[in-house]
């Protein structure tokens, strides 16, 4: 158990630094490694090379004189200490697996105190990429992605695992108490679960791979950060004292050769007879040779692969050796298991007389029996009525010819009902597999809702029966769209145009709460929500049915090709139809509804391009005395509120981050999922600096730009304040619902040159602000939460 030293200044700090492993090659072995696929004639595996160190077997094509290992595969033996290139230390080779255990030091043992640049202002502070690659390319090794595990001990930092375009692969975050202050020690979870260590698992595929650091409540200075590659299958066994101190063991994996297999599963590599091919389906490309099934020892030798002679194993019974196989079976007679000493056993034939029919008198042998007819009868003692008296063997000569003819109707008749009786128990099956999900869904609760509340109304229960009718059987043509939460299907029920969503199978705690949301959800009534119109629960995963809106998505309108867009009067309209809906989510209903995935492909557009909030998926309603909830985390990365996805604590401030990175959306038409400026922030950074730096022009889309009406600052003002870090320094969406609301007013409200006439002053309690803005958006929040609706 590792202690860490938890330092805390409240500035998040990115650093990037270069993944760097002890097993690169220096440039003469690199050299040759690239070259792996060419081997010199002289490689073998003769006599006077060394195949032991130590305690640790070198087989072929591993070896440490020249011309006793592949290209690519030398190793060096020192004082009985094996080394991989003369630089990392091996303790095993396993040709079977293809993979080569090495013992590794911390791949990062000291980062600056400080950042090495400083882009911006505010809580972000970034430094130079650093390009570093770690495997060797074109050569043979790899690391391990199902073995090998990136370990991070440290205290309120989060590494981040990239490839070369800066895609992040894999990521994990270490936090300590905030009493770990001053000089004081906090112990590390032994299970590196986040406590003072990390884990995140290494993706396959990749030659090169990028570190980079993000600190959290405050700087460098005072906490030392170590990251390992470790083996995941012997973390467990090392205490935190050890890693900051030893080298941990990490696991390579290897090809023989850069090219497939051919077809006939060989190649020139697997030199034994007993031997096949076979492409690595974990490794960046290339194959290896395994010994044939029966066969053991070095596919890479010339008659390396040798038959196993499983007789030589336990057999207590019959052994035969076969060419890659054996069989070991108890004597004719006997039973058991003849693997194990007396596992064989005699067969008592006479109290078997399934296996060993006998309807006469029986005699039990050693190994064998002995069935034979009654005194006074005569036939086939081992079929049923085979012993006939003698005194009637001649009597009723017609009776077989009767048995036969019987026996053949009968089984004309069960031919002819067999069909029916199969459509039968299918259909029965049918009703009673139904029938057991509408249970396990809690359809009789749900009736019971029904019965209690007349709001929700019969119409909320459908039969499987009728979507599938209004989906032509879920045909494949009617598909209308998806996502991460199931399926949309365009249908036509009662003669109306609904859209039916097909879930993906959850865990059976959430099919538990989906009463409760359908309750609640067929409440919602507002001109911005697509309604739910019913459910059917008679799948495994209930299948929802809801209004259908025919003019797509936001997403779809806002990223057309080309330059021109949505106006952005009606941009402005739509981020306001968004609020509304979200402000009603969120204090008008019985419960309120947190969404947890607001973005651009989840609004849709009617025909009037009317916004219309959907996807209630991974939606959550939270009871009324409570604030938040913690729960998994879900949503769509860029749009992801950092405290909830950190946290996993779901508040309403989740939903206004996730609103104001949409806002952003709309006023640029950069896609926050894969936007990155030049020094690689995505958008909300970016676009935070440059309304900091009254450089909002650099990023603002050019259309929106010629159609300001001079309410570009004020609404780009909303979507920073939208998007704090911290969940108590942005606004309710009530109070976001308000100033859009005042926004809007005053775009449509007259100017006048003179005093303004009665018709043309504002409604009674809105509040209008001159062009100069007296206020920060701060305060204009606070001062549009006394406005009336």
């Amino acid at each position: 158990m590792g202690r860490v030293v938890a330092s805390s200044r409240g500035v998040m700090i990115m650093f990037s630094a270069a993944l760097l492993l002890l097993l690169l090659l220096p440039p003469a072995a690199a050299a040759a490694a690239a070259a792996f696929a060419v081997e010199p004639a002289a490689a073998t595996a003769g006599s006077h090379c060394t195949r032991e160190c130590g305690n640790i077997s070198i087989p072929y094509p591993f070896g440490v004189e020249p011309g006793c290992f592949r290209p690519g595969f030398e190793v060096t033996c020192r004082d009985d200490v094996l080394f991989l290139h003369n630089i990392s230390e091996m303790f095993d080779i396993n040709l079977a697996n293809g993979t080569v255990d090495i013992y590794v030091s911390s791949v990062v043992e000291s980062i600056p105190d400080e950042p090495q640049t400083q882009c911006g202002k505010g809580n972000y502070l970034t430094s130079t990429w650093v390009a570093v690659g770690l495997g060797i390319e074109g050569g043979p090794y790899a690391l391990s992605a199902t073995r090998n595990k990136l370990v991070m001990v440290g205290c309120d930092v989060q590494v981040l695992l990239m490839g070369l375009d800066e895609d992040i692969v894999s990521t994990c975050a270490a936090f300590c108490s905030p009493v770990a202050k001053n000089g004081e020690y906090l112990m590390a979870s032994p299970d590196c679960s986040g406590v003072g260590c990390c884990q995140a698992p290494i993706p396959a595929g990749l030659d090169t791979y990028l570190l980079q650091f993000r600190r959290f409540n405050g700087s460098w200075s005072g906490g030392s950060v170590m990251v390992y590659i470790v083996d995941a299958d012997r973390l467990s066994s090392y205490q935190m004292d050890d890693m900051q101190e030893s080298a941990l063991p990490a696991v390579l994996e290897w090809v023989i050769s850069d090219s497939t297999c051919q077809s006939n599963s060989t190649s020139p590599e697997c030199r034994s007879s007993n031997s096949f091919c076979k492409n690595s389906t974990t490794f960046r490309g290339g194959h290896r040779c395994h010994c044939s099934e029966g066969y053991d020892g070095n596919p890479y030798l010339v008659d390396g692969c040798l038959d196993i002679d499983e007789c030589k194993f336990p057999c207590f019974g019959d052994c035969n050796n076969t060419i890659g196989g054996y069989l070991c079976q108890c004597p004719l007679g006997f039973e058991g298991n003849a693997s194990i000493p007396k596992g064989c056993k005699d067969v008592d034939e006479c109290v078997h007389p399934h296996a060993y029919p006998c309807y006469g008198i029986c005699k039990n042998l050693p190994g064998s029996f002995q069935c034979q007819c009654p005194q006074g009868t005569y036939g086939d003692p081992t079929t049923k009525g085979g012993c006939i008296n003698i005194t009637i063997k001649n009597s009723f000569p017609g009776s077989k010819i009767a048995l036969v003819a019987s026996g053949g109707f009968i089984l004309l008749i069960v031919a002819l009902a067999a069909p029916f009786i199969t459509h039968k128990i299918k259909v029965q099956r049918v009703k009673m597999l139904k029938e057991k999900f509408f249970k396990q869904n809690h359809g009789l609760l749900l009736q019971q809702l029904i019965s209690q509340n007349t709001d929700i109304g019969e119409r909320m229960i459908i039969t499987l029966r009728e979507l599938e009718k209004a989906t032509d059987n879920f045909d494949k043509t009617r598909e209308v769209g998806g996502g991460g939460h199931g399926v949309v299907y365009k249908g036509i029920l009662n003669l109306h145009v609904v859209a039916i969503k097909k879930s993906k199978i959850v865990v059976q705690r959430e099919i538990d709460d989906f009463i409760n949301e359908v309750a609640i959800l067929s409440q919602v009534n507002h001109r911005n929500v697509v309604k739910l119109l019913g459910c059917c629960l008679e799948t495994e995963v209930p299948l929802l049915v809801y209004e259908f809106i025919s003019n797509g998505t936001l997403y779809h309108h806002l990223h057309v090709e080309g330059t021109i867009s949505l106006s952005w009067d009606d941009r402005l309209r739509i981020v306001l139809e968004v609020a509304r809906a979200l402000s009603y989510l969120h204090s008008s209903t019985s419960m309120p509804i947190y969404h947890r995935d607001i973005k651009s492909s989840n609004v849709l557009l009617d025909d009037s391009l009317t916004a219309k909030v959907s996807d209630f998926g991974a939606s959550r309603y939270i009871p009324i005395d409570q604030t938040g909830v913690t729960t998994a985390i879900q949503g769509t990365f860029g749009y992801l509120d950092p405290m909830y996805y950190y946290t996993g604590r779901l508040t309403a401030k989740s939903d206004v981050f996730s609103f104001g990175v949409l806002t952003m959306e709309l006023l640029t038409r950069k896609k926050p999922f894969i936007y990155r400026s030049d020094d690689g922030d995505g958008l909300v950074s970016h676009f935070s600096s440059l309304f900091r730096e009254g450089k909002l022009a650099d990023i603002i889309d050019p259309q929106v730009m010629e159609e300001d009406n001079g309410d570009i600052q004020e609404v780009a003002a909303l979507a920073v304040v939208c998007t704090k870090l911290k969940g108590e320094d942005r606004p309710t969406m009530r109070e976001v619902e308000l100033i859009l609301e005042n926004l809007r007013l005053k775009m449509h409200t007259p100017s006048c040159t003179k005093p303004c006439s009665r018709e043309h002053i504002p409604a009674q309690g809105v509040v209008t602000q001159e062009v100069s803005r007296q206020y920060t958006m701060e305060e204009e929040i606070m001062l549009s939460a006394r406005y009336p609706r």
